[in-house]
């Protein structure tokens, strides 16, 4: 701790990403990743604007790539907000929605950052169990409340919520912010987009980090109200106007543009989720069900925390937990069918031994 930090600082509990190490070459299944490139299109787009023109400040309001978000589905450009990864995204309605005098609820086993944004920016929370079999009951948050946010499919356990169940809560909920972080949503989630037409309060937050395989990128954007985006626009403005760069702009619309490419990497990632499901259930796994890139699993022997440390010395990074309700699951990564064969080839061995 350093003498020359605010207290908020010294208090703060950050999110601790996953690890990318550089000691050796690894079957990397940790970080929930595209195992797939980017369509060409994507880099030949970033190559054309890397040009003279990157002496100039970006659209600070990126028209280009909120109006192709916004045709892509059906909705008007100015219910459309583009950021920073949708970590930026999060953080920016965390401090636009959430601080109320009531508290803010999540499911208690989620996405981390929540935690942290909570902490950041002194936001009252209230943490609601998830069920046994790590399902949300989204009738646990009709109650009291300054804000509701929760991912859908959830970012640890891969299990989805229909947009009915969504609007059910809506319905029930007028009072307050409602966010669904939509970030995986793609591999066989439906998208609770359509909703925001019938109701003012609600928020999707989506990312191309993930099915458009733009992690290094960096952007994300948000769909809402405009009551909703403008006070995004607000904070924003408040803290960088220009958060995506010319070349990031370029890349995201290109992504946008590539339906062909984009439906293929998704169609490639859930075969091979399934896939891994089914083998792993041969080995004594018992695994959530997945509409993510990624599953999370539990052997009726094996603790995780060893089956992860073994992986690692086999050169498979997976994402271990340390956390109640889940220190003995593991989170996998869904990679290319070859890395997956090589992971459950892996797993089968250490099994037997």
């Amino acid at each position: 701790m350093s003498r020359y930090w605010s207290k908020i600082v010294s208090d703060l509990e950050p999110y601790v990403p996953g690890e990318q190490p550089k000691d050796r070459r690894y079957i990397k299944l940790n970080t929930n990743e595209n195992p797939y490139p980017p369509s060409p299109r994507v880099i030949e787009a970033i190559k054309h604007a890397a040009n003279d023109l990157l002496k100039l400040y970006p659209d600070p309001n990126c028209e280009d790539l909120r109006d192709a978000i916004a045709k892509y589905h059906g909705v008007d450009s100015g219910n459309v907000f583009v950021g920073n990864g949708s970590d930026e995204i999060l953080a920016l309605a965390f401090f636009t929605f959430f601080k109320q005098d009531l508290p803010l609820l999540f499911p208690d086993v989620t996405y981390s950052f929540y935690d942290a944004y909570c902490n950041l920016f002194n936001i009252e929370a209230k943490r609601i169990p998830i069920r046994p079999d790590f399902t949300i009951d989204l009738k646990d948050y009709i109650r009291p409340n300054g804000g509701i946010i929760f991912a859908n499919p959830n970012a640890l356990t891969a299990n989805c919520i229909s947009p009915e169940e969504i609007e059910r809560l809506l319905e029930a909920n007028t009072g307050s912010a409602v966010v669904v972080d939509e970030a995986y949503i793609d591999f066989g989630g439906e998208t609770a987009i359509p909703l925001i037409k019938k109701y003012p309060n609600l928020l999707i937050i989506q990312t191309l980090s993930k099915s458009r395989s733009l992690a290094g990128l960096r952007v994300g954007f948000a769909v809402g109200e405009q009551e909703l985006i403008e006070g995004l626009d607000r904070t924003k403005n408040s803290f960088n106007s220009y958060t995506l760069d010319r070349l990031a702009l370029a890349g995201a619309l290109e992504s946008i543009k590539d339906e062909e490419y984009f439906q293929e990497t998704c169609r490639k990632v859930i075969e091979t989720r399934e896939w891994t499901t089914k083998e792993l259930g041969g080995l004594g796994f018992s695994v959530v069900p997945s509409k993510a890139n990624f599953i999370l699993i539990q052997h009726e022997r094996l603790p995780a925390k060893v089956l992860f440390q073994k992986l690692r010395d086999e050169g498979i990074l997976v994402r271990y937990f340390d956390k109640p309700r889940v220190r003995n699951h593991l989170r996998v990564t869904i990679g290319t069918e070859a890395e997956m064969k090589t992971f459950v080839q892996k797993v089968r061995e250490l099994v037997k031994s």
